[in-house]
């Protein structure tokens, strides 16, 4: 049960050194180091593709490093594989619960290990094991409850308890503040900081960096797959942080961005009015013109994501009116946006862009079949050929448009879906990470397409806290926790869009 305070010569909770891990030609960790002291609460923070993510898969068992050590209180890591011996040393409390919603606390705290001297399990017993774990660790839910029921930093107290009760010492909490108003993550901290003075150890790895200077001691830094910098939290400023996850100066200039253009007075092409979705973004006005490509730059719980689904039709708005040329759009429906002149390129081109087993021709042309032939046909010499115009128009690497998508590399198979989105020759067209998990080549082509289309008198609109997919922006919008916190012409330096989207912006 709990510990006493940490001493000040214990070993430390975890100890990393020089970790390597690699999927392929990719290197996802470079001989990188991480240390975090009993009691400790040591925030870990980088860009996307730092090597967060897998650093954790690598602390918490999932993945096997190619090379470097790791120590938990002095003692070598369990063998790749021990489940038990791992959730005896750690366990990570993911942004999205893990908890079963429809068992109760009890069930969920000591769910496959009831009672494993008996072929039945005692209720009763079952519950005053869940009333003395929860009292120990001052966590105040009632064990009957059903895990679905609870308030969302309840669930994350029911998650570390359970972790504690296994033995573990070390709590990785991944965007532990994503899904919480201002009251829940005040609760949050408020518990971690009592476990801390029990010995417990806390990994914090948020976007919000604010929360950083809040709870942490310790930050540690990584930026493209390496370590950057280790120091005591009050030590490091703001804009040092920034700079150190970014790698740019404060005084330093970005890379390339969408030049400067003259003040679009046009009627706009795509407009939002009032538009909210409760729990996820306030109403929101926006106007994207003629020849115009909108940033909207967020990290995790910003509400971008959320946006840009309903924009295209996925999610259905709690409020607000989106219209498209003048033509209002009706809200939550997929082909209404299409039919409206929406275009849309998901972020996920495995799940929600491609059929990967059928060709190139048939996921180029899905979102028009109904222009394929006459009287509702398809045919497919129609197909071909206007798979073929998008192959030429893309520079889609392919054998040919009857090649099934699944042969195709990353960055082509993103093409095709960005083919489908302009099949229609779409008035607006929204795009959600375009470049993810793709080359530079790839993306550098990716982003060029999205510039040409407003180029050649559309709007465009870029969803992303990607840095360079933002680049080609006109304006750029940071959004945190559910408003827009500061705009950006197009001469933005990285440091000041990832201090807004980190919460840390000077304008907001």
């Amino acid at each position: 049960m709990p510990h006493a305070a940490h001493s000040a010569h214990a070993p430390a909770a975890v100890h990393a050194e020089g970790i390597v891990k690699r999927f392929g030609p990719t290197v996802a960790l470079d001989g990188v180091r991480l240390t975090v002291a009993p009691g400790e609460s040591h925030a870990l923070v980088g860009r996307n593709g730092a090597g967060k993510s897998t650093l954790v898969s690598v602390l918490t068992g999932l993945h096997k490093p190619d090379a470097g050590s790791v120590t938990f209180d002095g003692e070598p890591a369990p063998a790749f594989g021990d489940t038990a011996a791992w959730q005896s040393k750690v366990a990570c409390v993911y942004q999205k619960s893990m908890v079963v919603p429809d068992l109760t606390v009890a069930e969920n705290l000591f769910l496959n290990r009831f009672d494993a001297g008996s072929r039945f399990i005692s209720w009763r017993q079952l519950r005053r094991r869940a009333e003395e774990l929860l009292a120990g660790y001052g966590v105040s839910v009632d064990p009957m409850a059903r895990a679905k029921d609870l308030a969302v930093e309840q669930r994350q107290f029911v998650e570390i308890a359970r972790a504690l009760s296994f033995g573990a010492r070390l709590i990785i909490l991944d965007e532990p503040t994503a899904q919480l108003d201002a009251r829940g993550i005040q609760r949050l901290f408020a518990k971690l900081r009592e476990l801390q003075s029990q010995g417990v150890a806390f990994l914090f790895i948020s976007h919000h960096l604010q929360e950083v200077y809040e709870l942490c001691t310790t930050v540690t830094v990584y930026r493209d797959a390496r370590h950057v910098v280790t120091a005591p939290v009050a030590e490091l400023t703001k804009d040092d942080l920034v700079a150190a996850m970014t790698g740019d100066s404060i005084s330093g200039t970005s890379q390339w961005h969408a030049p400067v253009g003259p003040v679009r007075t046009e009627e706009p092409v795509l407009r939002t009015e009032g538009l909210t979705l409760e729990g996820e973004f306030e109403p929101l006005d926006l106007e994207v013109r003629p020849g115009e490509v909108l940033g909207l730059a967020g990290a995790a719980a910003s509400g971008n994501t959320a946006l840009g689904e309903i924009l295209v039709g996925m999610r259905k708005a709690s409020g607000g009116r989106i219209t498209v040329r003048g033509r209002e759009v009706k809200p939550g429906s997929v082909p209404h946006a299409l039919d409206a002149g929406i275009g849309y390129i998901p972020e996920d081109r495995h799940r929600q862009g491609l059929v990967v087993d059928r060709s190139v021709a048939e996921n180029a042309t899905l979102t028009v079949t109904d222009q394929l032939g006459p009287w509702g046909t398809v045919l497919p010499s129609r197909t071909r050929e206007f798979a073929q115009s998008m192959i030429a128009s893309l520079d889609i690497k392919t054998q040919g448009p009857e090649q099934p998508v699944s042969g195709l590399s990353g960055g082509n198979q993103q093409k095709v879906v960005v083919a489908r989105a302009l099949a229609r020759r779409p008035s607006a067209l929204v795009a959600l990470r375009p470049t993810a998990g793709v080359d530079v080549k790839s993306k550098d082509a990716l982003l060029g397409v999205v510039r040409r289309v407003a180029d050649e008198g559309s709007a465009a609109v870029i969803i992303s806290d990607e840095l360079d997919d933002l680049r080609v922006c006109d304006r750029v919008l940071a959004l945190f926790h559910g408003r827009v916190v500061a705009t950006f012409g197009s001469g933005w330096t990285d440091r000041e869009l990832v201090a807004a989207m980190e919460g840390v912006g000077e304008q907001e």
